[in-house]
């Protein structure tokens, strides 16, 4: 028990361990609250509700794992389902040709955004910025009208589910998962993985040690672009339309779950689930109380996070500071090591004349 009690401690997993207790929490006082909240059927909406954001969240955290921020994965998302609508509608593509365009097309978005951030130093703040300007404005460029999608494939995708007890998990949700799979063997599995948290840690160490930093670094804004474009993708299923001024803040909603998670794979996106649907049973509570909680929640995880970080730096101190103590005590120790530089000095003395 005790090694459970200082596992959960541990500044590593501490703000999971956070975020699972409260998310238990929260989902057991609505199962006391509500009639039918604690069903199995509730808890899978959760998750086929918040699937797109689930999906953008994973490239978000893989974006601050690293160090950096992406501004731009709300209006990317936006993006993607006004071209799921046009080229649908106007082209009459199946989904199964547009996916693999709009995920490509999310990539290559993410990577040049992450070669103006590396090669030319800027701010990652300011170039997420300008994407996220310049993909919503190509949005409105395309069409300010909402596009609703008829497609038989479309249809067809989104109406597929699978059972699961008394709830059904869609197409979304299972997308939604297999990303999750997916982008937890990479972050601890896979090299690039490492070299994420490495440059995350620490930029000019993990260069200093041979780890190639441009293509990681690039890699991580590619793959958050990827995860913009499939989390769009999921969305277009989800309300089968396409207009420029869909998921408005959904960059804020990622960063906000991926801190609330710890900065980790899991957590979080179930939790801002959670209390949207405490919101929606109780059926009294305005909205609003959705982002106020969110909000009040993030700067928690926010003050959290900093005192873990100081307690780190504090321990660090402290034993470095035993270290040199205990440095100083050996240097005025005498010992037999001292003699050794010496009369291998005195040896060389013989050597050095001869060679005069």
């Amino acid at each position: 028990m005790r090694a459970v009690l200082q596992r959960l401690i541990d500044p590593r997993t501490l703000p999971i361990a956070v975020t699972v207790i409260l998310f238990a929490a929260l989902f057991g006082f609505g199962s006391a609250m509500y009639t039918g909240f604690g069903s199995l059927q509730v808890l899978v909406g959760l998750l086929v509700d918040n699937a797109f954001l689930l999906i953008v969240a994973i490239g978000t955290t893989f974006v601050i794992v690293s160090g950096g921020i992406d501004l731009s994965v709300g209006a990317v998302v936006a993006f993607t389902t006004i071209l799921c609508a046009i080229l649908s509608e106007r082209l009459h593509w199946p989904v199964w040709a547009i996916a693999p365009l709009v995920l490509l097309l999310g990539a290559a978005y993410g990577a040049a955004m992450g070669a103006l951030i590396h090669f030319f130093k800027l701010q990652a703040f300011i170039v997420t910025l300008a994407g996220m300007f310049l993909a919503r404005g190509a949005c409105f460029l395309i069409t300010t009208q909402s596009i609703e999608i008829h497609e038989a494939s479309f249809h067809a995708l989104a109406s597929f589910h699978v059972p699961i007890g008394s709830g059904d998990l869609n197409a979304g949700a299972l997308i939604a998962l297999a990303m999750l799979a997916v982008a937890i063997y990479v972050a601890h599995f896979t090299r690039f993985g490492r070299n994420v948290y490495a440059i995350g840690g620490n930029e000019k160490s993990a260069l200093l040690m041979g780890l190639p930093v441009a293509r990681t670094k690039i890699g991580v804004y590619a793959f958050g672009g990827l995860c913009s474009a499939l989390g769009g993708l999921v969305f277009t299923l989800y309300v089968l339309s396409g207009y420029g001024l869909q998921a408005q803040g959904m960059e804020l909603d990622a960063i906000a779950a991926a801190v609330i998670g710890g900065t980790l794979l899991t957590g979080g996106v179930g939790y801002l689930g959670t209390i949207q649907a405490l919101i929606t049973f109780d059926g009294t509570l305005s909205s609003w109380w959705t982002r106020i909680v969110i909000g009040a929640l993030l700067c928690v995880f926010c003050l959290l996070q900093r005192v873990i970080e100081r307690q780190a730096a504090r321990r660090k101190a402290n034993g470095s500071g035993l270290g040199g103590h205990a440095a100083a005590v050996d240097e005025t120790r005498p010992s037999d090591e001292g003699a050794l530089p010496l009369s291998l000095n005195e040896r060389a003395l013989p050597a050095q004349a001869n060679i005069r």
